[in-house]
């Protein structure tokens, strides 16, 4: 593989990108909801409604690290702490998801609409370069919006935060190893199948409304982290990393085998 030309589809498909507002819009307004509206909100509007018998049963639930987190803190606290620190935690893996799979969408599909599409596949490149300088046009911008909606979201838990908690609260190992870890993990088994997907059908709406498929998962990881049933401690994050290293292998050797440039080109004749 020539690193050279990978870059070459790189910088070609990352100038399409800036230049496309349905794109950049999706990117741009998810991380400011998670990552300024609702940290925000908990800590400018705090929530005093619960009962000291349900903060008490969700509190039996959390491994005794979370709990010695918390020592000291009342029922408000407590609440805040949770939402902010633990609960919101599996959310982030949204960011790296959507904004990934939103480009990835435009991969192949946009060339089609862009009528592109041939002249790409006519070029001397391998299909193993076409394919990573796509997925590194999704990837490269993705964990950037990532790293820096989590600095954002750090910034504004801990400055606003302050007054409640006491001290600062993030980041924290868990957060360190989702962000790092298994964020570029998601990041890449998304990219690989909507790369996949937007090569099989004709537009990049038809692309992007396959792709939200990938966040059927990220959200079973919410609801388990919300209810107690899958908890996003530092053993669980690595086996959830070591599992998508696996299913991010098999999916690039999948992609690889069924990218066939005479296929492309017959959906859109």
């Amino acid at each position: 593989m020539r690193t050279d030309k990978v870059l070459l589809v790189f910088k070609k498909d990352w100038l399409e990108v800036r230049r496309n507002w349905q794109i950049l819009a999706p990117i741009l307004l998810v991380p400011l909801i998670f990552c300024v509206l609702l940290p925000s909100m908990i800590l400018l509007i705090p929530d005093s409604s619960s009962s000291s018998s349900e903060v008490g049963a969700l509190i039996r639930i959390l491994p005794d690290a979370v709990r010695g987190e918390m020592a000291g803190f009342n029922d408000n606290q407590i609440i805040a702490y949770l939402m902010l620190t633990f609960i919101f935690m599996p959310f982030f893996l949204l960011i790296p998801a959507m904004a990934s799979s939103v480009i990835a969408s435009d991969s192949f599909a946009g060339e089609k609409e862009r009528k592109t599409i041939e002249g790409l596949l006519a070029t001397p490149l391998t299909d193993a370069e076409l394919m990573v300088g796509k997925m590194l046009v999704a990837f490269i911008p993705s964990m950037l919006v990532t790293l820096i909606s989590f600095v954002i979201y750090s910034a504004i838990v801990d400055v606003l935060g302050l007054p409640l908690f006491g001290r600062f609260v993030l980041p924290t190992l868990n957060w360190v190893l989702v962000i790092f870890l298994l964020a570029p993990a998601v990041a890449i088994a998304g990219i690989a199948i909507t790369v996949i997907v937007s090569s099989r059908v004709k537009g990049f709406r038809e692309a992007q409304q396959l792709s939200v498929l990938i966040i059927v998962p990220i959200m079973g990881l919410v609801v388990g982290q919300a209810f107690g049933i899958l908890l996003l401690v530092p053993e669980v994050i690595i086996i959830l990393f070591v599992i998508f290293v696996i299913i991010d292998a098999i999916i690039l050797r999948i992609g690889l085998g069924m990218f066939e440039r005479e296929e492309i080109l017959s959906r859109i004749r």
